[in-house]
């Protein structure tokens, strides 16, 4: 893993995803190395390189921090190319620093990671006005989990963080993506009800986004994915048996895109 200290320019950078008004990531790169991201297209980043190195803005705290004077107050999603509480945040610690200005001030922050560590942040999470904090949980099958989310925390460690951020009164929700091709219809209820247990106020559902080299990836970690991830009705009336469901046991929820 090659990690590189560098200084950025700018903290918040504006969002054109739904609901969301800024984005703010304090690392380039991810160590989870997820087979199906889809980062690496947009930021223009050979797929070979990507989960092989993250690029620390070690300024970023300072710079936020003069941002925020200035600019017009909304929500703000941590983050969105990268996950702020990957390993190296154990030691540079960007996401707890950048919390800490944004204490400072009235925006709506978004927490979403894959990682347990975020609970190490509670003490300042529970003091901001307003937060969500939303783990991202694309099947409960942590054997499937291991394959193309390999350094990630476990399915019942994520399940663990929305609980105890519900219990002391976070709003708390899950990102129901990308939906693991191999999850049956079948299996909609008993996933909708862990969520729902577990404190989930609302479930945001992204299909798999197949940009170019995704496929390929995924097939090369998991090839029983080959014959599953084309299966366009399938995945139709997936989507529609969540909706159904969740609109059944009154939990929000909605398409990410």
């Amino acid at each position: 893993m090659i990690i590189r200290e560098t200084k950025c320019k700018t903290a918040l950078s504006k969002s054109s995803l739904p609901g969301l008004d800024y984005s703010l990531n304090p690392y380039r790169g991810c160590q989870h190395n997820c087979a199906y991201c889809y980062v690496p297209n947009v930021l223009r980043i050979q797929r070979s390189e990507w989960g092989n190195f993250v690029e620390i803005k070690t300024n970023i705290p300072n710079v936020l921090l003069k941002e925020l004077r200035t600019k017009k107050p909304g929500v703000i999603a941590i983050s969105t190319v990268t996950d702020p509480y990957q390993s190296v945040e154990n030691k540079y610690k960007l996401t707890r620093y950048c919390l800490e200005q944004l204490l400072k001030y009235d925006f709506k922050v978004c927490l979403q990671t894959k990682s347990d560590l975020i609970l190490r942040d509670q003490d300042l999470i529970s003091k901001l006005q307003r937060v969500e904090v939303m783990m991202s949980i694309g099947t409960l099958n942590d054997k499937e989990r291991k394959l193309l989310e390999p350094n990630t925390s476990s399915i019942q460690k994520r399940l663990s963080v929305l609980k105890q951020y519900s219990d002391i009164g976070i709003e708390t929700s899950v990102f129901f993506g990308p939906i693991y091709p191999t999850i049956k219809i079948s299996d909609i209820p008993t996933i909708i009800d862990t969520f729902i247990e577990n404190g989930a106020t609302e479930i945001m559902i992204d299909k798999l986004n197949l940009k170019p080299g995704i496929k390929e990836n995924i097939s090369r970690v998991f090839p029983p994915y080959k014959n599953l991830i084309e299966n366009v009705t399938y995945h139709q009336q997936l989507y529609q048996e969540i909706m159904r469901i969740s609109k059944e046991k009154n939990v929000k929820a909605v398409y990410a895109f």
